[in-house]
């Protein structure tokens, strides 16, 4: 079995979503090529020195440079031909892209994978993370998404070849206009280590940047928000961790005032630690958290900021 991983490129560098999905990937038993679309080489030579991966396969031209899922698609199933396994993280990329290459394809795909059990048998979260369905794919080309958040990242230590390929002729089902992207000096909230999230609570954007932000700057975290705090318009959609949102698996995930829907739980419920800081001692989010304060979020977060500058942070 010879697996094709789709990297995941963010502004020219390759994302740890990468090496989380390879570890996925390599456990389906097979060499390990990785496709890497619209980037320069600082991205492909992440890629080849990432442990396990026997090539890089590199595609550039103006039809990836933005990453639109026609073109990509099409050029993915060009190569399907070589490959028994085709595998992507689940980011929005790779929830872009994949369904379009399964039904060029013909087969079923298998979504957010978060166990390898065999080369045809996967574990994934079903009803917002409350179950865990068994599939077994029997299509012999598979297509899988990967849940990163479940997986370890792969370290270095290879050594792949660099191979640039060229891909068909599009089909000019689609182009690119324009894009309007989010500016911030944080870390990217899928990748971040260190994550605190503002629930409705909060009340509005205002006390988001009075009280969240502080904390975030002092312990170098991302910020996050609920669906309610987002919803009612404060924090931006990019923010929200959750089932509709995105799903986070940081070392610390600081929730504050998130009453813990489960919802919101199957976005974040796999990070390493949890604290939860809430006035209601009954709200669902203690029921998940290693460490719990309950206490009003008004006057525990600026007493955590003054104890983070005491200790230099």
């Amino acid at each position: 079995m010879t697996i094709l991983l789709l990297a995941e490129v963010h502004n020219g560098h390759l994302n740890d979503s990468t090496a989380k999905a390879l570890t996925a990937a390599s456990a389906l038993g097979g060499p390990v090529h990785v496709l890497v679309v619209g980037a320069g080489d600082e991205a492909a030579q992440a890629a080849a020195k990432l442990a396990g991966v026997e090539k890089v396969l590199t595609a550039s031209g103006e039809a990836f440079a933005h990453g639109l899922a026609e073109p990509l698609a099409d050029l993915i199933v060009s190569l399907a031909p070589s490959y028994d396994a085709i595998v992507a993280p689940a980011t929005s990329t790779g929830k872009n892209v994949l369904p379009r290459v399964a039904a060029l394809l013909d087969v079923a795909q298998v979504s957010e994978i978060s166990k390898v059990i065999s080369p045809d048998t996967f574990e994934r979260p079903i009803y917002a993370g409350n179950a865990v369905q068994t599939v077994q794919a029997t299509d012999a080309k598979k297509v899988i998404t990967v849940r990163t958040s479940t997986f370890p990242a792969t370290g270095e230590g290879g050594s792949a070849a660099i191979e640039a390929i060229s891909g068909p002729a599009g089909a000019g089902l689609s182009s690119f206009k324009s894009e309007a992207l989010a500016v911030s000096d944080r870390p990217e909230l899928t990748s971040a280590k260190i994550i605190i999230s503002g629930g409705r609570a909060m009340q509005n954007a205002e006390n988001f940047k009075t009280y969240i932000e502080p904390v975030a700057d002092k312990l170098g975290a991302a910020m996050g928000a609920s669906r309610a705090a987002v919803d009612a318009g404060y924090a931006p959609n990019d923010w929200q961790v959750g089932q509709t949102g995105k799903v986070v698996a940081p070392e610390l995930y600081i929730a504050v005032g998130i009453s813990g829907a489960i919802q919101h739980l199957a976005g974040m419920k796999d990070s390493k630690v949890i604290v939860a800081i809430n006035k209601d001692e009954e709200a669902p989010i203690f029921q998940v958290a290693d460490y719990g304060l309950v206490a009003d979020l008004y006057s525990a977060l600026p007493e955590f900021k003054e104890e983070l500058s005491k200790i230099g942070r």
